[in-house]
């Protein structure tokens, strides 16, 4: 008798698609998370947020009860935005929902537009509603379709000016979007950088005193004036058109947009640094141009190591994307490409542009067949997130930790790839560790390869 048997993901490499758009919300100035849904689905995230960054990360809920989800949720929302604007203040409240929220079909926006004239908040308060159900996506849609709600509601008809849109990519770190505004500022120019939570997930020590929604994030008067920046440039080359944030704003109000990867490594990060110099009609600064030099030294110091590398890289595509250029333009084999989202642009960009062609691409994948095809086709490195610990622990295989998120070690939220400088230390910190693998195994391998195989002769 035959049984069809249904495939299932054991252990996925993903995250739900509220995590990234609790992260975007993140990066605007005086806001706050609001979720509807159960208390365990927003304790889920402020969890994992806050574990990675090491700050605190206020999340609310609207509690969804059983009697909620049968007769409509609709009172405990406004009762949660009630109770966010007594205890927070905000200027913004972004919604989220959970998937519960979204199967019983709640008509937030409805709800939202009845709460403001109730309470005679109109022009008073920012609320927006982002549709975020798990199932919808992973993290790194919810992100940018976060994103995109935001633009879409608060960017408006404005004079031009010098400045350019920056659209952050899922995930950079706190540190490396304080890393593009060091490059902005080398360049002399400036930008509006959306979402930006260098400040309000890496927060400074201010002793005792305790503010419950943290300083910093890209402000709303200055997301209104995206509509006259000079150009838009979006880093995210796997995007959509409808789900880019850059594409709207190029479609409503005539802003170019640039499409443009993490610039992580070599070629990546030439092709940001070039096009600041296009846009803004400006020589490159001899200060970036030696930096460059310095990297290709870097490069070259390593390359003799890195050609044994064998990478297993997975986690959100746009950051796979980039650490798989950056290990192939160093020698180093991509051979395991892994996400879990349900991307089929990574693979068709990746196997038109990387040198080492013979890949195994893994969409929409989860640890168990991660760990079994890597041990198969001997990998000896993996670059991803903590919850990739089990192909060293299973499969001795080393991990260097980047990404979201890193649960198991400290400094995730001052992780630096971007540009020359630090994807020179990037690369050093790979090739260091395919060393130190090479060093604590080979006696064994040489006994197993060659001197076992004299012993039988």
């Amino acid at each position: 008798m035959n049984k069809n048997y249904v495939d299932v993901n054991i252990n996925p490499c993903k995250m739900c698609m509220p995590m990234g758009g609790a992260l975007a919300i993140k990066g605007l100035e005086n806001s706050i998370t609001l979720m509807h849904s159960s208390q365990g689905c927003s304790t889920y995230i402020r969890r994992h947020i806050a574990q990675h960054f090491n700050e605190p990360m206020d999340i609310a809920s609207s509690s969804l009860t059983e009697e909620a989800t049968v007769y409509g949720g609709g009172n405990k929302l406004k009762k949660a935005i009630t109770n966010v604007i007594k205890v927070y203040n905000p200027k913004t409240i972004g919604i989220t929902t959970s998937c519960l929220a979204e199967t019983i079909g709640e008509d937030i926006e409805r709800i939202v537009s009845e709460y403001i004239v109730e309470n005679n908040l109109k022009d008073k308060i920012n609320i927006f509603y982002s549709g975020t159900p798990g199932y919808g996506g992973t993290e790194n849609e919810g992100y940018y379709y976060t994103v995109r709600k935001i633009v879409e509601n608060y960017v408006k008809p404005s004079k031009k000016h010098n400045k350019i849109n920056i659209i952050t990519g899922y995930f950079l770190s706190p540190a490396e979007i304080r890393e593009i505004k060091n490059m902005l500022k080398i360049f002399g120019v400036e930008a509006i950088i959306l979402p930006d939570y260098s400040e309000t997930l890496d927060a400074p020590y201010y002793g005792k005193k305790y503010k419950r929604i943290p300083s910093g994030g890209t402000k709303i008067i200055d997301i209104e004036k995206m509509s006259g920046s000079l150009a838009t440039i979006e880093l995210g080359v796997l995007l959509d058109d409808k789900k880019s944030p850059g594409k709207y704003i190029e479609d409503i109000f005539g802003v170019k947009l640039y499409r443009l990867p993490l610039p992580i490594g070599l070629k990546n990060s030439d092709k940001f640094i070039k096009l600041l110099s296009k846009i803004f009609n400006k020589q490159i600064p001899k200060e970036i141009v030696n930096e460059r030099r310095r990297y290709i030294d870097g490069m070259i110091d390593s390359h003799k190591y890195n050609g044994e590398g064998r990478a297993t890289i997975y986690g959100s595509p746009e950051m796979v994307y980039s650490l798989a250029k950056l290990c192939d333009e160093n020698g180093i084999k991509p051979v395991i490409i892994a996400t879990g989202s349900e991307n089929k642009l990574l693979q068709e960009k990746l196997e038109k542009e990387l040198k080492y062609k013979n890949i195994k691409f893994l969409i929409d994948t989860d640890f168990e067949t991660i760990g079994k095809i890597s041990k198969e086709k001997n990998v000896n490195i993996a670059l991803g997130n903590s919850d990739g610990k089990y192909l060293t622990e299973n499969y001795k295989i080393p991990l260097i930790r980047t990404g979201f998120h890193v649960h198991d070690r400290v400094g995730g939220q001052r992780e630096n790839r971007l540009f020359y400088k630090e994807s020179m230390n990037f690369l050093d910190k790979i090739t260091n560790c395919l060393l130190e693998n090479k060093y604590s195994v080979y006696r064994e391998k040489m006994y197993k390869n060659y001197f076992l195989e004299e012993e039988l002769l």
